[in-house]
């Protein structure tokens, strides 16, 4: 079975799962012969699944907004938990230096809607700013992230830890926030299907979700594999990645169930930061349907 598989972010650790499960077979394993794509950000990932270019889509909590506003989506596994992949940096030489120094700061983001946007409305709402506390930029990538911010075009920018541990290395930037310590109960990764595949080929969904399951217990068991396939995919040495491997592999959900807490601080916050009018029926958004039987 052939699936087409797309990832919000080509080179963060949070999606190299899909690289380790390919290059150990654990996916062929099961079946399924994977078509992967990388998209500059969870916006694009989902114009992707709605034009069906994409079968399944590696993304992010907050996208489960773009189911309510007619995604033909459904979240078919918890994937991650806690936002500790995603860190905000700043210039090391810059008068940036805590979270209080932020108000009416830029910040660039991957994409308007994305993952990145929302924590950093929802960090200036925290701060009691408002979701406007702090300005947003949509950028795309890390690499242009990066770029804007050493030519200054903005304040900060929401970038994955193995890049910002890449970046505090050369001495050039420094981390002011660490988004796993602000949000506890939290789902910075769902998997997504497209409601036409769901119908047409429900097997290949619970053979992938399997197989990504499996992935999981792996990389968990074999550290030095996985930091070496997780360093080539990021770009970065491997004595980095497996700092990341460290502070990363906890976030990973085992089992793909959802979190009811985690849930509702999504639907509480699509009102919020006014993303949505009314709060949604998360029931209707996600579903477990499709996750391996939990072993005992």
């Amino acid at each position: 079975m052939k699936v087409r598989v797309g990832k919000a972010i080509g080179g963060a650790f949070s999606f190299t799962p899909l690289d380790i499960g390919i290059e150990t077979g654990i996916f062929k394993k099961h079946g399924i012969e994977i078509e992967k794509y990388d998209f500059g950000g969870s916006a694009k990932l989902q114009q992707a699944l709605a034009a069906d270019s994409i079968d399944m889509g590696l993304g992010s909590g907050p996208e489960l907004a773009f189911i309510v506003k007619g995604s033909p989506v459904l979240g078919v596994a918890a994937m991650a938990d806690a936002p500790w992949l995603l860190t905000l940096i700043v210039d090391k030489n810059g008068p940036i230096h805590s979270v209080s120094d932020l108000k009416g700061k830029t910040i660039s983001v991957s994409t308007r809607g994305s993952l990145t946007d929302w924590l950093v409305h929802d960090l200036a709402r925290q701060q009691g700013w408002g979701p406007e506390g702090i300005k947003t930029l949509p950028v795309g990538t890390d690499v242009s992230q990066i770029s804007a911010l050493k030519t200054h075009q903005i304040d900060g920018c929401v970038i994955d830890l193995a890049a910002a541990y890449r970046l505090e290395e050369e001495g050039s930037t420094r981390i002011v926030v660490r988004f796993g310590s602000l949000f506890k109960d939290f789902h910075i990764h769902i998997i997504y299907a497209r409601r036409s595949f769901i119908d047409k080929d429900p097997d290949a969904v619970r053979a992938f979700l399997a197989g990504w399951f499996e992935t999981i217990a792996f990389m968990r068991q074999n550290k030095s594999k996985t930091v070496e396939i997780s360093s080539r995919v990021m770009g970065v040495s491997p004595a980095i990645a497996g700092r990341v491997y460290d502070e990363l592999m906890p976030m990973f959900n085992s089992t793909g169930r959802y979190n009811p807490k985690a849930l509702e601080v999504l639907r509480r916050s699509y009102v919020e930061m006014g993303i949505l009018p009314t709060e949604p029926d998360m029931s209707q958004l996600v579903t477990e349907k499709f996750l391996p039987p939990v072993s005992k």
